[in-house]
């Protein structure tokens, strides 16, 4: 397994070992003893999979609040996608920094996005499945978004201006600015 830092603390790009032949390929996509070996302790209660018909949607920027803040550990099953994380912690010497990568079944990474960061991605190829573990159940009174393109954050998703597939929810979701992050950076690594 190779663990990649990010710059922002505790997101992390972690890419498992493949063992290929004329068949294809097998890899464990997880295990908690190889994170553990790598000081990467999330326990992981969920899995969600989703598939995007479209080139250019854009699912995101979203988090869930405390008391059911989400860790995630996002690959991408089938297709392309330019996977995303912002840092939202109050008090964090990243915050309102973002980080971006490319995830596909070829490459095989996958995005490690601790608690207190948004999340969103944006396919590039059609028909691409994410699939990703999180850390707490889904709790809807504490879901929440940021606008995909705050200019304030400026992530490049490489989507022309007018042309993202969004959301209604998405597309009408606050800027950073109107919103009050209910996470607060500890100073340790997550």
């Amino acid at each position: 397994m190779e663990i990649v830092e990010t710059g922002l603390a505790g997101l992390k790009i972690i890419t498992p070992e493949r063992f290929g032949d004329a068949r294809g390929f097998f890899c464990e996509s997880y295990s908690r003893a190889r994170m553990a070996e790598n000081g990467i302790n999330v326990e992981f209660v969920q899995d969600n999979h989703s598939v995007s018909a479209q080139v250019g949607t854009v699912r995101g920027l979203h988090f869930q609040a405390p008391p059911h803040g989400q860790a995630k550990l996002v690959r991408c099953g089938a297709g392309r996608i330019f996977d995303v994380a912002v840092d939202i912690r109050v008090g964090s010497p990243t915050f309102a920094k973002w980080f971006g990568v490319e995830l596909s079944q070829e490459n095989g990474r996958q995005l490690l996005v601790p608690v207190g960061f948004l999340h969103g991605f944006v396919t590039r190829e059609p028909d691409s499945e994410i699939i990703y573990k999180c850390s707490d159940y889904y709790a809807p009174d504490c879901d929440g978004a940021v606008r995909f393109n705050d200019p304030a954050i400026g992530v490049n998703w490489g989507v022309e201006p007018g042309q993202a597939v969004l959301s209604d929810k998405d597309a009408g979701a606050p800027l950073l600015s109107e919103l009050k992050s209910p996470f607060v950076w500890d100073g340790a690594p997550a």
